[in-house]
């Protein structure tokens, strides 16, 4: 029998279902919350509600932002020629502590069948929009990004989908136009993604346009 009163049983469920937090530490968390004041229980529950009320994603990136475009995007002293391709926000976050000073795309996601999870499902037409505005494909993105952009970072999980999901960006890349104009290059974030913040740097798959691809394993 389960002597808990609902809202107490409802609100252990709910920090059981978030990632990495077991039956255990839910209900650890949730006792804990019962000995907190009302005023501070308040505060994180408008806190939680401002997720969702206060932010937007950005139009040019879809990074999570409090205004569009982001402050990533719309600062002057980022490095317009270098655009990371990353899944998640948390990756940006995660990114930003080694240092890189370009701009990013953020997918929302990997491609996964069995997720029914496709392209179409991901920020990957904007993506391209970006790389090539005059094939934006209806997209309406910054047409200046293009003239700027000389390499392009594919930082996706090395798992089989982020693996999966890099290589569809490079082939539908190739379609686009069979001679890019800027390096297309692909590095690794370190497993635990996005916890290691730091990059394995990995074979350049495509190269600017007059120059042979780099063998694998060549480093730049």
């Amino acid at each position: 029998m389960n002597i808990l009163p609902t809202s107490v049983q409802n609100l252990i469920e709910k920090f059981a279902g978030l990632p990495g937090i077991g039956p255990k530490m839910a209900s650890r968390l949730t006792f804990w919350l019962l000995t907190r004041p009302e005023s501070e229980i308040g505060e994180l529950a408008a806190t939680i509600n401002a997720l969702k009320a206060k932010l937007v994603r950005c139009k040019l990136c879809h990074n999570i932002a409090e205004s569009t475009p982001c402050k990533i995007c719309g600062d002057p002293q980022r490095d317009p020629a270098k655009l990371m391709v990353v899944e998640e926000p948390l990756d940006v976050v995660a990114l930003e502590k080694t240092g890189y000073s370009g701009r990013y795309h953020v997918l929302g996601g990997v491609i996964s069948p069995i997720d029914g999870i496709g392209p179409s499902e991901l920020n990957i037409a904007s993506l391209f929009a970006r790389l090539y505005p005059e094939q934006s494909r209806g997209v309406d993105m910054n047409k200046s990004d293009q003239a700027t952009i000389k390499e392009v970072i594919l930082a996706t999980d090395p798992s089989l989908e982020g693996e999966a999901t890099s290589l569809y960006i490079d082939r539908e890349v190739m379609k686009l136009k069979a001679d890019p104009q800027f390096f297309l290059s692909r590095r690794r974030l370190g497993r635990g993604r996005p916890h290691l913040p730091h990059l394995f740097a990995a074979v350049r798959i495509a190269r600017q346009s007059g120059r042979q691809r780099s063998p694998p394993g060549s480093a730049r």
